[in-house]
C-alpha cells in the first residue's frame, strides 16, 4: 500500500466538508486535520486539499545533505521525575519518556495526526466509535510482543481514578458518573483480537485520536503496574532508544536500540543526552554557546537578540495555542465571588499586557481558552479596561474599600512573573493590591490546583475541544479553577460530537462567551515561541507543544 492511500472506507463526513472547503467556507488546515482525524491518511488530506483548492499543499523539501548515522545528541532541558507516564504534566518528561514509551498517534508539527503505534483507525458516523488497527511485529525491549493488551491495560490504568491521569478527562467519553466516583464505563474497551481495539464512548469524541497523541497518552507494557509503575527502574518500551542512567535534575542517557530490533525507521543518533541546566536561561545560551549541548528546550523572548548575536546558532519558531492562564480558584474567597473577578478583568488592558510581558511577540487574549490557531475559534468582543467598573463590581462583591490579594508564579518563566507583576501594576488603580510571589518549580507544581490565584502555563492543544475538555470540565483532574458548570459540560459534549467544523464553531463560541461571563480566568496572550541549536543539529523541528521528536534528527560532522 502507497503512503498516499486511505484503506477501508471513506467517513461520511469528509464528503460535506470537501464540499465547504470547495466554497471557501473552512480552511484547508482545518479540512486537512479533520479528515485526518477521521482515519484518512495524511498525504490523502493533503493530495485532496490540494486538487480542491488548486494549490500543491506539501512544500517541496530543500535540497540537504545526506543524514549522517552517529552522534550523542545533547539537549539542555530539565531532568524531572518520569516515573509514570499517565501522570506526566510537563512538555518536557513527555519529552523523556517518548524516547522509550511510544504513542499510538504522532502529532506532526503541522498538527496533523498520523498513526504510531497504531497502523490505522477508523470511526463511525458518529464518532462513538473508534477501532484502532495496531502495528504487528512490535517488539517491547524485553523481547515481549505489543498487543492488544497493553493498549487496554494502559487504558484501564488511565480511567483508573486513583492513577490520578489527566487522560481520565482527556478521554472522558470512555467513562461514567456513579455519584461522586468516575469510572470506566462497561464495555469501553473492547480486545476485538491481537491487533485491533474498538473503543465505544458514551458520547462521541471527535478529537479521541488527537488526545492519543498528547504527552501523557504514552502506551505502556501490560505488566507496567505490576512491575512498580515506574519507568525509569523498569524501562521497557517500544521505542528507539534505551534508558540508560537518569537523575532527576541532572541528566537523563539514552543509547539506540539495534535496528533491527525497532519496528520503525532506524533512528540517526547512536544516543541522547537530556542535561538539567538549572532554572536560569542565560545558563542555557551559554551552555549552547560554549558547545556543552546542541539544543535547548526554549528560549525566552528576551535572550533573542543574544542568540542572534552568536555565529554558529539556529533559531527555531512557532504560533502556539500555549498561554500562561492567569486563573482563579472558584472555591477560595475572595475569588468565590464572581463579582470580584470580573472587577480584576476590567483592570487589564491585554494589548498593553502582551507589549509589556511578552515585548508584544504574543497575540492577545480574550478570556476564553480558545486561541486564533484554533479551527473552532471565533473572536468576541473585550470590553476596554474600565477602572471605574471594577472599583463598583468591588463594592458591590463588599470591598468599597479595595481588598489585598497575592498572585503565585513559577521561577522558570519568565514571561509568567511579567505577566503576574504587570497585572499587579494594572489592578492598583482599582483600589486592588496584589502581591506576586514567584516560587520554585517544585513547590510552584506540588499545588498547582490549589492555589487562589496564580498563572499556569498551559501548552497547545490541536483542538479547543480538547483543552476545554482538560481544563474546565467538571470534576477532571486538571480542573485547577475547580469550574463546575453542567450547562458548560452538556455544550462542550456536542462540541465535541459535532463534525461540521462550522456547527462546532457555533458551540464553541457560546463556551467562549460562558468562560468570559464567568470571569473563570485571565488569558493575557498566546504565545509565539522561540528555541535555539547549534547549526549541527539536522532534521530538527520545532513543536508547537514544545515536543522533541527525534526519530529523524541527525547530527552534522
Amino acid at each position: 500500500m502507497s503512503n498516499d492511500e486511505t484503506p477501508g472506507r471513506l467517513h461520511p463526513a469528509i464528503p460535506p466538508m470537501a464540499e465547504q472547503l470547495k466554497a471557501g467556507r473552512i480552511g484547508r488546515r482545518d479540512f486537512i486535520r479533520t479528515a485526518a482525524l477521521l482515519g484518512m491518511a495524511a498525504p490523502a488530506a493533503y493530495a485532496m486539499a490540494g486538487r480542491i483548492t488548486g494549490e500543491a499543499m506539501i512544500p517541496q523539501a530543500l535540497a540537504q545533505d545526506t543524514p549522517r548515522k552517529g552522534g550523542i545528541l545533547r539537549i539542555g532541558m530539565p531532568v524531572m521525575d518520569c516515573a509514570d507516564p499517565a501522570i506526566y504534566d510537563w512538555s518536557e518528561k513527555g519529552n523523556i519518556g517518548r524516547l522509550i514509551v511510544e504513542p499510538l498517534v504522532s502529532i506532526g508539527t503541522d498538527d496533523v495526526s498520523r498513526p504510531w503505534l497504531a497502523e490505522k483507525w477508523e470511526a463511525n458516523d458518529d464518532v462513538s466509535e473508534w477501532t484502532f488497527h495496531l502495528r504487528k511485529n512490535v517488539k517491547w525491549n524485553n523481547g515481549d510482543d505489543f498487543n492488544a493488551d497493553d493498549v487496554i491495560k494502559t487504558f484501564e490504568r488511565w480511567l483508573d481514578s486513583k492513577t490520578g491521569s489527566s487522560n481520565q478527562g482527556r478521554f472522558s467519553g470512555l467513562t461514567v458518573k456513579e455519584g461522586d466516583t468516575v469510572k470506566i464505563a462497561p464495555n469501553a474497551l473492547e480486545r476485538v483480537d491481537d491487533h485491533t481495539v474498538r473503543f465505544h464512548l458514551q458520547s462521541p469524541m471527535l478529537q479521541f485520536p488527537e488526545s492519543l497523541g498528547d504527552y501523557p497518552a504514552l502506551i505502556t507494557h501490560r505488566d507496567f503496574a505490576k512491575s512498580g509503575a515506574n519507568l525509569m527502574k523498569t524501562p521497557v518500551g517500544t521505542g528507539p532508544f534505551r534508558l540508560k542512567d537518569v537523575a532527576v535534575g541532572s541528566r537523563a542517557v539514552f543509547e539506540k536500540r539495534p535496528a533491527a530490533e525497532y519496528w520503525g525507521e532506524e533512528v540517526y543518533l547512536d544516543g541522547v543526552e537530556y542535561i538539567d541546566l538549572g532554572s536560569d536561561p542565560a545558563a542555557w545560551l551559554a551552555a549552547l554557546g560554549s558547545g556543552q549541548v546542541d539544543l535547548v528546550s526554549q528560549v525566552p523572548v528576551n535572550l533573542l537578540p543574544a542568540v542572534q548575536g552568536v555565529p554558529g546558532l539556529k533559531q527555531y519558531e512557532k504560533l502556539t495555542a500555549e498561554t500562561g492562564v492567569a486563573r482563579f480558584r472558584l472555591s477560595e474567597p475572595p475569588f468565590d465571588k464572581k463579582a470580584v473577578r470580573q472587577a480584576i478583568q476590567a483592570c487589564v488592558d491585554h494589548k498593553r499586557l502582551t507589549e509589556l510581558a511578552y515585548q508584544g511577540f504574543g497575540t492577545p487574549g480574550e478570556d476564553f481558552h480558545v486561541s486564533p490557531i484554533h479551527p473552532e475559534y471565533t473572536a468576541l468582543p473585550l470590553p476596554a479596561p474600565d477602572i471605574d467598573k471594577a472599583k463598583k463590581l468591588l463594592a458591590e462583591a463588599g470591598y468599597p474599600n479595595g481588598l489585598s490579594i497575592e498572585i503565585n508564579c513559577q521561577d522558570a518563566l519568565k514571561h509568567e512573573i511579567d505577566t503576574a507583576q504587570v497585572l499587579s501594576e494594572m489592578v492598583k488603580p482599582a483600589g486592588i493590591d496584589l502581591k506576586v510571589n514567584v516560587l520554585p518549580g517544585a513547590t510552584f507544581w506540588d499545588r498547582w490546583t490549589k492555589w487562589p490565584f496564580s498563572v499556569t502555563q498551559w501548552l497547545t492543544r490541536p483542538l479547543a475541544v480538547q483543552v476545554l475538555a482538560l481544563g474546565y470540565r467538571s470534576g477532571v483532574a486538571w480542573n485547577e479553577t475547580g469550574y463546575a458548570n453542567p450547562e458548560f459540560d452538556k455544550i462542550l459534549d456536542q462540541a465535541q460530537a459535532t463534525l461540521d467544523i462550522e456547527k462546532r464553531k457555533v458551540l464553541v463560541h457560546r463556551l467562549a462567551e460562558i468562560m468570559q461571563e464567568d470571569a473563570i480566568a485571565i488569558i493575557p496572550f498566546w504565545l509565539k515561541i522561540f528555541t535555539a541549536s547549534t547549526d549541527k543539529v539536522q532534521g530538527f523541528e520545532y513543536h508547537f507543544a514544545r515536543e522533541m521528536h527525534l526519530n529523524r534528527v541527525w547530527l552534522a560532522t
